[in-house]
């Protein structure tokens, strides 16, 4: 199993200028960065116009780690505080399951963990202390 801890930064709407400035102060290489609207579409949750060219995810590699950024989908927002969450990334199913229920004692679900189409098991839980944790399980095709 691999277990793996990056720090996620959830942006109200300007992810991409705090990926350029941090490019440019952390020396940093953007590795991988999507809109919403190149997401693939679900018609059951229409994208709004306004969240098209919103980021929905985005990895910039710092010396030797990852730092990865979204922005708020529109209705929703960060408060300074609550912009860090950290992404807890592993490639076993049972494991992200045992993670997310430990975390969730005290807490509460922010997603519940479900297969989305980046991840068969992915969900999002703030502890007892106010520590959010997103729960990412890579696809088992990655890995082989």
């Amino acid at each position: 199993m691999t277990l793996k801890l990056s720090p996620y930064l959830m942006m109200n709407g300007n992810a991409k200028e705090a990926i350029r400035f941090y490019e440019n102060a952390l020396n940093a290489k953007v590795l991988f960065s999507q809109t919403f609207g190149e997401m693939p579409e679900n018609p059951e949750f229409p994208l709004p116009e306004e969240a098209k060219e919103l980021v929905s995810h985005a990895i910039l590699m710092v010396g030797e780690t990852e730092l990865m950024f979204s922005d708020n989908f529109p209705g929703q927002t960060s408060q300074i505080g609550d912009q860090v969450t950290i992404c807890i990334s592993t490639n076993d199913i049972e494991s992200s399951k045992q993670m997310f229920e430990s975390l969730l004692r005290g807490g509460q679900v922010k997603m519940p963990l479900q297969e989305v189409f980046f991840s068969p098991a992915y969900g999002i839980v703030t502890d007892k202390f106010g520590v959010t944790f997103q729960i990412h399980t890579e696809s088992q095709q990655k890995n082989e």
